[in-house]
């Protein structure tokens, strides 16, 4: 394991060290947190923790045109968050968790079998009847798109569907205003 690792936050790279408190652009996680970064360099794994959310020194700009009277001043505080990083923490815990499911396939036939048939009424259960083939895995746009020629049945078994599972906002408003198209 090295002693270090690149990682990228915000379009930029920083060094970085075990516990290493560093003072990036505004993350959009919440203070106490953790998130895992995109490590460029390195082995380890590297896990930062939101220790605060800050803002930076204020930065003063100020125009001037000679001979006319005209001046400007305005001022700029950056938002910034205060990360503490930790290299190799979770670096077994990942390996741990590939290495569960590799074990548990192997050791018996029997939960393979379960497997599958768990997983089979799932889809089922949620999928609901009348509700378009494949809606379970569309997107937004391919829900707003595909609305406009559904009919209503299709339409009202998807908004339930989205209401009962996803609740994605665009998917409801998508089919809310189809709906209204056709009633209308």
């Amino acid at each position: 394991m090295s002693d270090y690792a690149i990682i990228r936050l915000g379009g930029k790279q920083y060094r970085v060290r075990e516990g290493e408190t560093l003072v990036v652009d505004r993350v959009r996680t919440d203070e106490g947190k953790t998130f895992s970064p995109e490590v460029l360099l390195g082995d380890a794994a590297v896990t930062a923790t939101v220790v605060a959310h800050e803002r930076g020194p204020k930065i003063r700009i100020g125009k001037y045109k000679r001979r006319t009277g005209y001046k400007r001043h305005t001022g700029f505080r950056a938002a910034t968050s205060r990360i503490e990083i930790s290299l190799g923490g979770a670096t077994r815990a990942p390996a741990k968790r590939a290495a569960a499911p590799k074990a548990a396939a192997p050791k018996a036939t029997t939960p393979e079998v379960e497997a599958p048939k768990a997983e089979a009424p799932r889809p089922a259960e949620d999928h609901v009847k009348g509700m378009p083939k494949g809606y379970e895995e569309m997107t937004v746009a391919q829900v707003s798109e595909g609305s406009k020629a559904w009919n209503r049945s299709m339409l009202e078994a998807a908004l339930a569907y989205e209401r009962d599972h996803a609740g994605r906002k665009g998917a409801v408003a998508a089919l809310e205003s189809a709906l209204k198209a056709k009633e209308g």
